[in-house]
């Protein structure tokens, strides 16, 4: 599994969003990105981990970042997910977990002493110049914005 840390150049990806379209980090370049992690959409956690962001998207605009959030679901589950809970920001879709891989957030997980594959929610904070800056792997979901702003003051 790859372990980035920051420093490292954000691996390159290609992926889908909700409408379709697809999204390389490439053409992102120039823009500070949060690209995040998530299990699933409109699960309790995912969902007050996105409505966070989507509450302080104004704010990290104005700190210069552009909200990326990346699941296994379909195009059209994000689709659902946006329109349920009205989030302004760019969801992509990976469902055979390419970019997960790549950025080391599918692995090994536990729950209720099962073991399994799964997304490891992480969040990466991406330079202008395609650079990890931070990487955020004990995401507090219901402050995640306040968790990443409160970490450039």
């Amino acid at each position: 599994m790859t372990k980035l840390k920051p420093g490292d150049i954000a691996p390159e990806f290609t992926a889908k969003d909700q409408n379709g379209n697809d999204i390389t980090l490439a053409n992102l370049h120039g823009k500070r990105i949060i690209l995040y992690f998530y299990p699933k959409d409109n699960t309790s956690g995912c969902t007050a981990e996105a409505c966070s962001l989507r509450d302080g998207k104004s704010e990290l605009e104005k700190m210069g970042f552009t909200i990326i959030g990346v699941s296994p679901d379909s195009e059209k589950s994000h689709q659902k997910f946006i329109d349920k809970h009205s989030l302004n920001f760019t969801l992509i879709s990976d469902p055979d977990h390419t970019v997960a891989s790549l950025y080391g957030a599918w692995g090994p997980k536990k729950f209720m002493g099962r073991e399994y594959e799964g997304i490891i929610r992480t969040t990466f904070i991406i330079d202008e110049n395609g650079t990890i800056e931070k990487i955020f792997d004990k995401v507090d979901t219901k402050q995640h914005f306040e968790q990443i702003a409160d970490s450039y003051k």
